[in-house]
Order: structure tokens, then C-alpha cells, then sequence
């Protein structure tokens, strides 16, 4: 459990590095690039995880899972509003589709949304109860 929600963690955190949007001249985008707060949030909920892991609190670890998730999907919601919204100057409706159409959603999601996975999977570890007796009992057992 506690080395599922670390890995998972450094996965989201490596994952808010890698390129998320690309736009044409600019090039690729991460998500500093894309808004300071929102990569401010997104970081604070990566080490809410990786504490979450380190004091093998389950409840934390999966909140964390959930919260990058709804997180990615805010992101996106408001990717798309501002992709669409930024070509507003131009009148004409096919050229803001062609525009808004050249702004690519790049594989970083991916990333992210595989680190919330591993958070959102993390179980408890199953406890084994081991009787001390004869050897007898230890046979039927078995």
C-alpha cells in the first residue's frame, strides 16, 4: 500500500511536468504553463498523497486519487472554454474553429490519469491470522 501511493504519486507529479497542450508557435505547454494556481493545486494534492502514503492513511491516499481526478477534469472543462473563447476577436465561425482546432491536447493527461489510478486502487492489506498450537491444527489448517 504505502509504495503503491508513493509510486503513484511520483507518476502525477512527473505527469504535471510532461507536455499537456501544444499550440502552434508557442509549442508545448505544462501545466505552470498552462495556470500557476492550477499547478499549485495539482502539486499540493500530490503531496497530500505522498503523505497520505508515507502515514499509510487509505482515506487520504484515495481522497487525493479522486481530487486529481476531478482536478484533470476542471482543467480541461477550462482548457477548452479558454481555447474556445481566445478566438472570440474573429467573426467568422470557421475560423475560430480552425484555430481552436490547431491547440492539441498533448499525452501528459495520461500520466496524470494513470497516477490517480494507482492512488484510486490502493486497498489495505489483507491481515493473515497465524494460530499458535500443535502441529496437528497447523495441518488441518493448511
Amino acid at each position: 500500500m504505502k509504495i503503491q501511493g508513493v509510486i503513484g504519486a511520483a507518476i502525477m507529479a512527473a505527469g504535471g511536468c510532461c507536455p499537456l497542450m501544444r499550440l502552434p508557435i508557442i509549442g508545448n505547454w505544462n501545466y505552470f504553463d498552462i495556470d500557476t494556481t492550477l499547478a499549485i493545486t495539482f502539486y499540493v494534492v500530490v503531496a497530500v498523497a505522498l503523505l497520505g502514503s508515507l502515514a499509510n492513511k487509505i482515506g487520504l491516499i484515495k481522497f487525493a486519487g479522486w481530487a486529481a481526478i476531478a482536478l484533470v477534469a476542471i482543467s480541461l472543462v477550462g482548457i477548452y472554454f479558454k481555447v474556445n473563447d481566445s478566438f472570440g476577436f474573429l467573426h467568422f465561425k470557421k475560423l475560430v474553429s480552425v484555430a481552436s482546432g490547431m491547440v492539441k491536447l498533448k499525452w501528459g493527461w495520461y500520466v496524470i490519469l494513470a497516477g490517480a489510478a494507482m492512488l484510486i486502487t490502493v486497498r489495505r492489506p489483507r491481515v493473515v491470522l497465524v494460530q499458535k498450537g500443535t502441529p496437528e491444527l497447523a495441518k488441518e489448517v493448511l
